[in-house]
Protein backbone atom coordinates (compact mmCIF):
# COMPACT_ATOMS: atom_id res chain seq x y z
CA UNK A 1 0.00 0.00 0.00
CA UNK A 2 1.31 3.26 -0.90
CA UNK A 3 1.66 5.59 2.19
CA UNK A 4 1.29 9.49 1.57
CA UNK A 5 3.52 10.44 4.44
CA UNK A 6 5.54 7.48 4.36
CA UNK A 7 6.09 3.96 6.19
CA UNK A 8 4.41 4.09 9.13
CA UNK A 9 1.49 5.83 8.19
CA UNK A 10 -0.44 3.45 9.71
CA UNK A 11 0.66 3.86 12.77
CA UNK A 12 -1.92 5.25 15.61
CA UNK A 13 0.12 8.24 16.42
CA UNK A 14 -0.52 11.92 15.26
CA UNK A 15 0.16 11.33 11.91
CA UNK A 16 -2.06 7.99 11.65
CA UNK A 17 -4.48 9.18 13.83
CA UNK A 18 -8.19 9.75 12.95
CA UNK A 19 -7.76 13.46 12.38
CA UNK A 20 -4.91 12.51 9.89
CA UNK A 21 -6.91 10.28 8.15
CA UNK A 22 -9.69 12.48 8.39
CA UNK A 23 -7.84 14.91 6.23
CA UNK A 24 -6.83 12.75 3.96
CA UNK A 25 -10.43 11.07 3.43
CA UNK A 26 -11.59 14.67 2.95
CA UNK A 27 -9.08 15.32 -0.06
CA UNK A 28 -10.38 11.96 -1.25
CA UNK A 29 -13.87 13.25 -1.78
CA UNK A 30 -12.78 16.31 -3.23
CA UNK A 31 -11.81 14.76 -6.07
CA UNK A 32 -14.42 11.57 -5.51
CA UNK A 33 -16.42 14.94 -6.00
CA UNK A 34 -15.40 16.32 -9.13
CA UNK A 35 -15.09 13.18 -10.51
CA UNK A 36 -18.59 12.64 -9.87
CA UNK A 37 -19.88 16.02 -11.35
CA UNK A 38 -17.77 15.67 -14.78
CA UNK A 39 -19.41 12.28 -15.03
CA UNK A 40 -23.54 13.52 -14.39
CA UNK A 41 -22.33 16.38 -16.75
CA UNK A 42 -21.73 13.72 -19.56
CA UNK A 43 -25.19 12.75 -19.22
CA UNK A 44 -27.60 12.77 -21.83
CA UNK A 45 -29.51 15.42 -20.26
CA UNK A 46 -27.50 18.18 -18.23
CA UNK A 47 -28.91 19.09 -14.87
CA UNK A 48 -27.55 21.06 -11.83
CA UNK A 49 -25.88 19.21 -8.81
CA UNK A 50 -29.22 21.11 -7.09
CA UNK A 51 -31.66 19.45 -10.07
CA UNK A 52 -29.86 15.57 -9.53
CA UNK A 53 -29.92 16.09 -5.86
CA UNK A 54 -34.21 17.00 -6.27
CA UNK A 55 -34.84 13.94 -8.44
CA UNK A 56 -32.69 11.67 -6.35
CA UNK A 57 -35.05 13.04 -3.18
CA UNK A 58 -38.02 12.05 -5.84
CA UNK A 59 -37.09 8.57 -6.64
CA UNK A 60 -35.75 7.86 -2.81
CA UNK A 61 -39.12 8.79 -1.68
CA UNK A 62 -41.74 9.32 -4.29
CA UNK A 63 -44.85 11.65 -4.28
CA UNK A 64 -43.05 14.19 -2.08
CA UNK A 65 -44.73 16.92 -1.99
CA UNK A 66 -43.35 20.86 -2.72
CA UNK A 67 -43.04 21.17 1.42
CA UNK A 68 -41.50 17.94 1.87
CA UNK A 69 -39.13 18.17 -1.52
CA UNK A 70 -37.79 21.83 -0.24
CA UNK A 71 -37.35 20.36 3.43
CA UNK A 72 -35.42 17.19 1.92
CA UNK A 73 -32.84 20.13 -0.05
CA UNK A 74 -32.93 21.96 2.87
CA UNK A 75 -34.05 25.07 0.47
CA UNK A 76 -36.55 27.24 0.94
CA UNK A 77 -40.17 26.66 -0.95
CA UNK A 78 -39.82 29.32 -3.77
CA UNK A 79 -36.62 27.74 -4.68
CA UNK A 80 -37.96 24.67 -4.70
CA UNK A 81 -41.08 25.73 -6.78
CA UNK A 82 -38.94 27.26 -9.47
CA UNK A 83 -36.59 24.06 -9.43
CA UNK A 84 -39.32 21.77 -9.58
CA UNK A 85 -40.98 24.34 -12.93
CA UNK A 86 -37.53 23.53 -14.63
CA UNK A 87 -37.25 20.08 -13.85
CA UNK A 88 -41.20 19.85 -15.30
CA UNK A 89 -40.53 22.08 -18.44
CA UNK A 90 -37.91 19.38 -19.08
CA UNK A 91 -39.79 16.36 -18.76
CA UNK A 92 -38.20 14.34 -15.77
CA UNK A 93 -41.25 15.32 -13.29
CA UNK A 94 -45.03 15.96 -12.99
CA UNK A 95 -47.23 17.40 -10.77
CA UNK A 96 -50.42 16.03 -9.97
CA UNK A 97 -53.62 16.68 -7.38
CA UNK A 98 -53.11 14.56 -4.45
CA UNK A 99 -55.94 12.25 -4.06
CA UNK A 100 -57.00 12.71 -0.87
CA UNK A 101 -56.28 16.52 -0.44
CA UNK A 102 -57.02 18.56 -3.53
CA UNK A 103 -55.02 21.39 -2.33
CA UNK A 104 -51.45 19.59 -2.07
CA UNK A 105 -49.80 18.71 -5.03
CA UNK A 106 -47.68 15.56 -5.78
CA UNK A 107 -44.20 15.60 -7.54
CA UNK A 108 -43.29 12.31 -9.09
CA UNK A 109 -40.34 11.62 -11.52
CA UNK A 110 -41.45 10.79 -15.02
CA UNK A 111 -39.90 7.92 -17.30
CA UNK A 112 -37.34 10.17 -18.78
CA UNK A 113 -36.51 11.02 -15.21
CA UNK A 114 -36.07 7.51 -13.72
CA UNK A 115 -34.06 7.20 -17.31
CA UNK A 116 -31.84 10.55 -16.97
CA UNK A 117 -30.95 9.29 -13.35
CA UNK A 118 -30.24 5.33 -14.31
CA UNK A 119 -27.38 7.24 -16.88
CA UNK A 120 -25.55 9.50 -14.19
CA UNK A 121 -25.75 6.79 -11.72
CA UNK A 122 -24.27 3.99 -14.57
CA UNK A 123 -21.27 7.07 -16.08
CA UNK A 124 -20.40 7.53 -12.77
CA UNK A 125 -20.36 3.92 -11.66
CA UNK A 126 -17.69 3.65 -15.18
CA UNK A 127 -15.50 6.34 -14.20
CA UNK A 128 -15.37 5.44 -10.44
CA UNK A 129 -14.61 1.65 -11.74
CA UNK A 130 -12.09 2.77 -14.18
CA UNK A 131 -10.48 4.81 -10.94
CA UNK A 132 -10.35 2.04 -9.11
CA UNK A 133 -9.09 -0.47 -11.82
CA UNK A 134 -5.97 1.61 -12.05
CA UNK A 135 -5.12 0.56 -8.41
CA UNK A 136 -3.06 -2.01 -7.30
CA UNK A 137 -5.45 -5.28 -6.28
CA UNK A 138 -4.32 -5.25 -2.52
CA UNK A 139 -4.96 -1.63 -2.28
CA UNK A 140 -8.31 -2.11 -3.53
CA UNK A 141 -9.32 -4.67 -0.85
CA UNK A 142 -8.17 -2.33 1.48
CA UNK A 143 -10.03 0.33 0.10
CA UNK A 144 -13.54 -2.26 0.39
CA UNK A 145 -12.30 -3.83 3.36
CA UNK A 146 -12.00 0.30 5.00
CA UNK A 147 -15.46 1.73 3.36
CA UNK A 148 -17.31 -1.71 5.39
CA UNK A 149 -15.77 -0.53 8.21
CA UNK A 150 -16.34 3.21 8.15
CA UNK A 151 -19.94 2.42 6.83
CA UNK A 152 -20.28 -0.03 10.36
CA UNK A 153 -18.61 2.56 12.71
CA UNK A 154 -20.77 5.26 10.81
CA UNK A 155 -24.39 3.24 11.60
CA UNK A 156 -23.16 2.80 15.58
CA UNK A 157 -22.36 6.32 15.54
CA UNK A 158 -24.20 7.72 18.05
CA UNK A 159 -26.81 10.45 16.91
CA UNK A 160 -27.66 9.16 13.67
CA UNK A 161 -30.85 7.40 14.68
CA UNK A 162 -29.81 3.93 13.60
CA UNK A 163 -27.25 3.18 16.71
CA UNK A 164 -27.52 3.09 20.23
CA UNK A 165 -29.59 6.21 22.23
CA UNK A 166 -27.16 8.14 23.64
CA UNK A 167 -27.27 8.39 27.46
CA UNK A 168 -30.27 11.21 28.49
CA UNK A 169 -28.68 14.46 29.69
Amino acid sequence: MTHPAGPGDDDAGPRGGPEAVAREIAEAIESLTSLWSLAAQDATVRLSSHQLRALRALQTAPELNLTALAERLDIGLPTASRLCDRLEAAGLLERAPHPHNRREVRLTLTAQGRHVLADVAARRVQVLAAALAAMDPRDLMLLRHGMRGFLAGQASAPGNGSGPEPPPA
